[in-house]
């Protein structure tokens, strides 16, 4: 599946892959986050880590009738406030993808995996 844009030069055609794929990489930047999760735990209940070619899995891109919803499944390090981390992913991911893609992001969905222990 793929979101369609027209300009006055043609028709501009993104995938879900590449949406998710932008979404983990800004995600991985921000302060807090150790990494991106699977949408799925595994079978102990423990959270896996994404390497930097499988973040399409732990994004999920949903197309509603005016705008887009974005669900975000991260693993966050110990000791940071939970809240603040996922307010600066929401607001990170939302201005950098609405100014790259030029599409306009409902929601942005953050779900904490797991928290790890950083040595």
């Amino acid at each position: 599946m793929s979101i369609s844009k027209s300009t006055q030069y043609g028709n501009i055609n993104i995938s879900i892959d590449a949406i998710a794929s932008l979404a983990g990489g800004v995600v991985s930047e921000c302060y807090g986050v150790v990494g991106m999760a699977s949408q799925k735990f595994l079978k102990d209940g423990i959270a896996e880590l994404l390497k930097k070619e499988n973040y399409a899995k732990g994004v999920v891109v949903r197309k509603k009738e005016d705008a887009l919803e974005l669900d975000v499944y991260i693993v966050v390090s110990y000791g940071v406030k939970i809240s603040e981390v996922v307010h600066e992913v929401q607001t990170r991911i939302k201005y950098v993808l609405e100014k790259s893609l030029e599409l306009e992001f409902k929601k942005v969905n953050v779900y904490v995996q797991d928290i790890k222990v950083m040595k």
